[in-house]
């Protein structure tokens, strides 16, 4: 394990509407802010949105098995914000559910929000980590 030690910055609340993407809201809040390392909480709702709920198998680089949220769904997540270059990434988990029916994974592509999602977003400061392009998995990791 790669580790550095940290501190606490900058605390944000915030709230996005029906409608937007949140990965794209964060992202560029992100950039204006000039966060480059945070850790962010969701709650609310989400009515679209791919995701991925593993690799097919455990070969690399990975095959990803997608899911797709359709219709209103609650979610909670929480996710990182780290730099690859000049432009934030977001890595996002959530729990996505409706009625008794729940799935989980990593939010990908898309996400519109259904009616309010609000998000606590805090900065980690004095660490220098970076995502980079993984030769094997040929995903962008952390790099510590």
């Amino acid at each position: 394990m790669k580790y550095q030690k940290g501190n606490t910055g900058r605390v944000f609340i915030a709230k996005f509407e029906d409608g937007e993407n949140p990965l794209n809201e964060l992202t560029e809040f992100a950039k204006k802010e000039k966060l480059h390392c945070a850790i962010f909480w969701l709650i609310g709702g989400l009515k679209g949105g791919r995701f991925v709920v593993g690799p097919e198998n455990d070969t690399l680089p990975p095959i990803p098995i997608w899911r797709e949220i359709t219709g209103n769904h609650e979610i909670i997540g929480i996710g990182t914000i780290i730099w690859h270059g000049d432009e934030p990434k977001i890595h996002l988990h959530g729990i996505y559910g409706r009625e008794d029916f729940v799935r989980m994974g990593c939010m990908r592509e898309n996400p519109e929000v259904f009616l309010v999602l609000e998000a606590i977003i805090m900065e980690i400061t004095d660490v220098n980590v970076t995502r980079e392009l993984d030769e094997k998995s040929k995903m962008i990791l952390l790099k510590v």
